[in-house]
Order: C-alpha cells, then structure tokens, then sequence
C-alpha cells in the first residue's frame, strides 16, 4: 500500500484556499456554495506583535508589557508558536507549498467546512435548475450556449465560421490544454512528445516546493521509458537515498521487534528494499520537465487563473480566464487540479466523501544521525486512540531521512528527517480538528522518535505539514461533459489508502497519454468514449476494504488492539510470501495472486479473528468487496487468456473508434488486475535476458 501513504510522501501537504486551481492541491479550497451550506468558520487566535519600549517607559510599565507578551506567547498553541518561528522563505503554491500558520488556518476551515456540510441529491439530468430548494450548482464547466463566458463561446464560433468559409478542416488553439500544471506538466510533456499541440494553464508558476518527494527508483524509470525524464534528471533531483522502509504494528513501542504478533504479545515488523527510498527534489524535477516541454514547442501559460470552461460538443472547448484575457481553444481539455478541482466539484455537487485521509507532521533537523538511515512506510506504537466525541482512530507514522545523500552515505551524514501521523476516518461533523490532530503529533513524536524529547526546543523545524484528502468510491470519475477528462487525483485514480499526488500519477502516465493520443487522433472525444480511460478498475475498488478495516466508524466498539493484530498478522505473512507479494502491495497495487494467498494465510493463522474482521467492516461492505475480488480473477483472465489473443485483430480494425474501445478495455483489464506492475522476479528474469 504504497497505498498506506505512499506515494505520498510524495505529494504531500499542504495548501492555501487559493490553491484550488493547482494539479496537486490537495486541501480543498471549497467554494461557497450550496454543497456545503453549513460551514463552521475558524476565528484565528488573537495575533500579537512585539511591543517597542521607549527610554521614557517606566520600568514598572517595561514590566507589564514583557508579562503580558509572555501571558500572550503561552496562549498560544504550540503548532503557533512553532509555525510562527519557521522561516516563510521557499513558499510556492500546491502540495506542500505554503506551511505557514495562516495557511494552517485556512486548512483548518476548509476542514470545518467539510465536516459541517450535508450530502444531497442533486440530478443533474432533472431540467429543473431548483430541486427541493437546492439551487444548481456553480457552473464551472457549461455546455449550454446560455451559460458560461460570452467571448469564449464567440471565439469558438467564430473559429468555426473561419473554417467553413475557407474550406478548410477546423483549427483550434490546441489539441489539448492541461489545466494545472505541478503534476500536469508531465502529462503535457509525455503528449507533446507524442506529436500533439498542448498548453498548459496553471494559477501561479510550475515549480516544486523546496521539500523532497519520495519514490522508489523504479517508478521514476518508467517516465525515462516514456521520454518524459532522463537519466540526467534523475542523478541531478535526487538528493537522498537509502536502502528501503520499515512497515511494523505495534501495541507499544519496542524496536526492534522480533517475532510475529502471538509470539510477542506486541506486534510485527519487517523491512522491505527499494520502496519509496528515494528523495526527490521537486523544484529540479519539475524545472527540468518544464525546459524539455518549452523546448520541443510547448506553450505554458502561467498566472492565468481559470474561471470556466465551455464546451461545444462539435466544435471544442474554450477556457475562459476572464474577460480581459482572451480565451484559448482546443480539442480536449484535462483537469489536472487535484482533488480539489472545481470541475470535479461541480460533478460531485451535494456528495461527501465516502473516506478521508486526515495528515499531520514535519520536516525538521535534530534527529538522531546514528539512526536516521531507513525510512518508515506504514508504522504504529500505539493502540487504537479513543478521542471521546472525535471518535476512535487509529494513528499511523511514516518517516524519511533527508539530505543524507546517495550511495549508501556513512551514518552521522544528516539529522533531518520527514515524520507524518496520520489517521483514517470519515467526514462526521464530529470529528477532530487538524488542530487536534497536530496537537497529537507533538505529543506522540517523543515516543515515536525517542532522540526528541521536547519536540519545541530539541528540533530545527523547517515546515510544518498538514493536509487531508477526500476519497469517493466512485473512482476514477466518469466524464460528466464532452471533451473534459480528469486525469490524476482529480480523478480519483490513486489509493483511497494513498496520498495521491506524483507517485499516483507515475503509474498511469504511460497509460493516459496512450489513450488520450489515440483520442485525439480518432477524434474519440465524446464523453462516452472518454469514459473508457477512466474505466472501471476493480483492484482499486477493492482497495476500499483496506480503508475500511483501518479506520474505525464513529459509535463503533472495537477492540483497541483490532488494528495492530490485523496489519501485524497480514504483513507477517506477505513477508512471508516473499518480495514478490509485500512489494506491489506497499505501491499501491493490489494483485490477486498476492490478495488471495494473504487472505487466505491469514485464515490459517488465525480463524478466530475472523468473526471481529466481518463484524468490523460489516457484511455488506464485505459482500461488495468479494463482487470486486471476483472482478479481479476475471480481468486477470482476461488479461493473461484473451489480450493476447484479441490484440492482434484489434490492431487491424479499420473503425477507429472500434480499435480505441478495444485498447481502453484491454488497458482496464490489465491495469484492473495490477499486471501492469512487474514483479522483482520478473525483472530479474529480463535482465538476464
């Protein structure tokens, strides 16, 4: 479960509310609008600032005013105190770009506003814009001439009276343009490499934060196999390396562990190689990305800010970026705005998210350089968290070193280190506050990370991080309009286990820029057509159960030790199974030859457990979860049995919209399935070929 936060370190954190326009915001910056019609406003704490004494003040006056700012510096909460200490320097907008308190305090509403919101129905087909006094909801995205910006429909027509007059076939700006563009200027890149004209629209600049992604070597190979990367790229972004990352589930904190869970009474523990073990620089990464794309003929287009997109099902789409720039055209628009997109907002109009990811954590020196040689994918120490009113959670760690090279450095070469804690639940009204969860992480850091003892005086904290992800079952999203597809987290592709953001993304580069090329070249842009990149996926469907089994829903008695004795019980036997099984699982792919040996390992192991599984995620969310097992036994089938068979034929057919289908479904089957990931003993046996 690269899944249990993984490519998450690389995406993470943190935004603005102005940052909804970004491809890796993740924090929704949710508009004011009737899907979320009670929203529970965040009154920042009082600020103070430093008052001057003058030679004329008394003493007695100096006094009183140094009292009462130190009455001030102690009311505030440590998270404050911490944030307002940390340099500002390095802000740059999307994932983990702004780490400043204010920022927090954004975060922090958004948040408030999410819990406080109440799910609807709204039918979008019903032609009544007011149903039971819910209002239609804002148009961003408008395929109604009588809708949406004036001179973006009039340019588009006026581009199509120039062609017909002339004779000629119609010409738009450009065949595609990318909205957002941290993570979408990889997409951009992979299809202009592919012959296509792309723009790319983005609210602020395309660059990286300051703090490292990590990813695992492997993932950044396939982009060097689509072009997007070389080699150069990744020797000159990768500032950190080391072996691989610790996954362990423990009732309490002893390290290391030895043993599995009914031998020990504690928990399990085990170290896999070459997963997320490296950190990335995402301002080079990114910079260099960008040059390549500028320099094969490329067009970005930066502080632009989107205010909607129309879109004529014949002629194109236009992007209106308000009334004093002209609009752009183009054949195919991709949001790439993360998961707090206004599009798939509009789409999602009166929904909840089905499960929320809530993270928390830090980028700081101070650690212990002895020790700061792996990292942490999926840990606990504790029992399951009873937070009274909040509910009961389950916190997780994950931790990185930073800084401490390539090439497997000496120890003693760095003391800074990523920590995140992170917890699963759902959007109740009840639910903690990030202020909450924060306050947690200072308190449990100590006991994580024994070198810390007072997390305010003993650590260099250079970014605070914070964030929550929205997750919905029905992912990945289903075009909704013509010519508009959601692509990455805006689409919901990643793991509802994940953090989404650039680890998601690489997997299915390769996969989105083959069929969207091909779209375009078979004018395949209807939204029914489009729907075939977004298919069903089965695997990830199933991914849902893991999130369920992990979390705890409010007014749920469950024992506090459930989460540990699970995940302890599983990784001990994936271990067990070898590379080839706990690998693809910690990357966020699911495979039914390793989901059906755990499940049934785990069985053996310990039948009496099973009953508490069933009654914890409860038996209809099971009987869902089987439907998707099966689906994944039947497209691994048909990967292996048919594709092989089928493609051959569908390379010869002359409808080339026939031939699209037909490479969409063969493309569901295979990525449905997990086979698009190579196993370590797979590698093996090509390299030696």
């Amino acid at each position: 479960m690269k899944s249990i936060a993984l490519p998450s370190a690389v995406a993470l954190l943190l935004l603005s509310i102005n940052s909804s326009n970004r491809a890796d915001a993740f924090t929704p910056s949710l508009v004011k609008s009737p899907t979320f019609r009670s929203a529970a406003a965040i009154t920042p704490p009082r600020r103070f600032s430093p008052i001057l004494s003058s030679t004329t003040v008394e003493t007695s006056s100096e006094t009183q005013v140094g009292e009462k700012n130190a009455q001030a510096e102690e009311e505030k909460s440590m998270t404050q105190r911490i944030m307002e200490k940390t340099s500002t320097s390095g802000q740059t907008g999307g994932a983990g770009g702004v780490s400043t308190w204010d920022a927090f305090l954004r975060a922090e509403e958004n948040w408030a506003r999410l819990r406080n919101s109440k799910a609807f129905e709204y039918d979008p087909v019903h032609l009544r814009s007011t149903q039971n006094g819910i209002p239609s909801p804002p148009q961003f995205v408008s395929d109604d001439g009588a809708t949406g910006n004036i001179n973006a429909w009039k340019k588009l027509r006026d581009q199509q009276a120039l062609a017909t007059e002339a004779g000629e076939e119609l010409k738009l700006d450009y065949d595609v343009v990318i909205c957002g563009g941290t993570l979408g200027i990889f997409i951009a890149t992979a299809l202009k490499i592919r012959g296509h004209d792309v723009c790319v629209v983005e609210g602020g600049k395309i660059q990286g934060r300051e703090q490292e992604w990590n990813i695992s070597m492997d993932e950044m190979l396939e982009l060097v196999e689509l072009g997007v990367l070389t080699q150069q790229d990744i020797d000159e972004a990768v500032t950190t390396e080391f072996p691989g990352c610790r996954s362990g589930f423990k009732n309490k904190e002893v390290t290391p562990t030895t043993g599995s869970y009914f031998e020990n009474g504690i928990g399990y523990e085990t170290e896999t190689a070459d997963v997320l073990n490296l950190g990335v620089a995402p301002a080079v990464l990114i910079e260099n990305v960008k040059q390549r794309f500028l320099d094969i003929g490329g067009v970005i287009k930066e502080q632009s800010f989107l205010k909607g997109v129309v879109v004529s099902e014949k002629v194109g789409a236009a992007i209106d970026m308000g009334d004093e720039v002209e609009p752009i055209t183009s054949r195919l628009v991709l949001d790439c705005m993360g998961n707090a997109s206004p599009i798939s907002r509009q789409q999602r109009y009166g929904m909840k998210p089905d499960g929320v990811c809530c993270v928390v954590g830090s980028c700081a020196g101070g650690f212990d350089k002895e020790t700061n040689l792996i990292g942490d994918i999926i840990y606990t120490n504790t029992e399951i968290q009873d937070k009274g009113e909040n509910g009961k959670l389950q916190y997780f760690w994950e931790a990185f070193p930073v800084g401490i090279g390539r090439e497997g450095n000496e120890p003693g070469s760095s003391d800074v280190k990523t920590t995140y804690m992170f917890t699963y639940l759902d959007a109740d009204e009840k639910r903690p506050t990030l202020t909450t969860l924060m306050d947690d992480y200072w308190k449990l850091l100590p006991y994580y990370q024994p070198s810390i003892k007072d997390p305010e005086n003993d650590l260099d904290v250079k970014r605070v991080l914070f964030a929550f992800f929205p997750t919905y079952r029905d992912s990945p999203l289903q075009p909704m309009w013509s010519r508009v597809l959601a692509v990455g987290d805006a689409s919901g592709i990643q793991s509802p286990l994940s953090f989404g953001g650039f680890g998601a993304l690489t997997r299915h580069l390769g996969r989105l820029s083959d069929g969207i090329s091909e779209a375009l070249e078979a004018d395949c842009l209807h939204k029914d057509d489009l729907a075939e990149i977004n298919a069903y996926t089965p695997n990830l469907s199933a991914a849902w159960m893991f999130q369920k089994a992990m979390s705890v829903r409010m007014g749920q008695n469950v024992d506090p030790k459930f989460m540990n004795r699970l995940l302890a019980t599983n990784f001990d036997l994936m271990d067990q199974m070898g590379i080839d099984t706990i690998k693809p699982f910690l990357q966020d792919v699911i495979r039914i030859d390793g989901l059906v040996g755990s499940l049934s390992r785990s069985f053996v192991a310990d039948p009496f457990f099973m009953p508490q599984i069933v009654g914890h995620v409860g038996i209809p969310a099971l009987v869902d979860w089987m439907g998707h097992v099966g689906m994944m036994s039947l497209y691994t089938a048909l990967h292996s049995g048919v594709t092989p068979v089928l493609k051959p034929f569908v390379n010869t057919m002359k409808n080339e919209r026939s031939r699209f289908k037909w490479n969409r479904r063969m493309e569901a089957w295979k990525f449905g399935s997990g086979c698009d990931y190579i196993l370590p003993k797979d590698k093996v046996v090509n390299t030696e070929l």
